[in-house]
């Protein structure tokens, strides 16, 4: 949900590659299972509910060429940022980042995964926490100058 719902955002800010934007935005798991696969259906039916269409994303798994290609990788919890951690080169180490260590919501910091516990319901939920995350990362975008130093994030 979070690649979908950060290329929306971003596409409304003007803020794509291509067209004059200046952001280019993927998304990849820390682990392999699911390379290739769809997002979760739930996930498809609760994003396009709020204008977010994720029918053409297929899960792939973090490359070592992302670590240099990418100069922010937004983990969603702890266990993924330890994973790339432990993958990531020490001289990229400074990319990682909590997704809601942007938030302007002090309240949760990890976003918890919904695919075996939750509804639709709790999808919707943590939808709305994403867009919270990824909305104040944008910003922060902005607000920085980081889109002046760096052609993709």
């Amino acid at each position: 949900m979070a690649e979908g719902i950060c290329r929306t955002e971003a596409r409304q800010r003007g803020l794509m590659e291509g067209g004059g934007g200046r952001i280019l935005i993927d998304s990849a798991g820390t682990g392999g299972w699911h390379v290739g696969a769809p997002p979760d259906p739930r996930a498809v039916a609760v994003a396009a509910r709020h204008g977010v269409d994720l029918r053409d994303l297929r899960a792939r798994k973090v490359a070592a060429e992302d670590f240099d290609h990418f100069h922010f990788i937004l983990a969603m919890d702890r266990d993924n940022l330890a994973a790339l951690r432990a993958v990531c080169p020490e001289e990229r180490q400074d990319r990682l980042h909590l997704l809601m260590d942007f938030a302007r919501s002090p309240g949760i910091r990890e976003i918890p995964d919904p695919y075996f516990a939750m509804n639709e319901a709790g999808f919707e939920r943590i939808f709305f926490t994403i867009r919270d995350g990824i909305s104040a990362f944008l910003d922060h975008l902005e607000q920085s100058g980081a889109l002046n130093r760096a052609p993709c994030f």
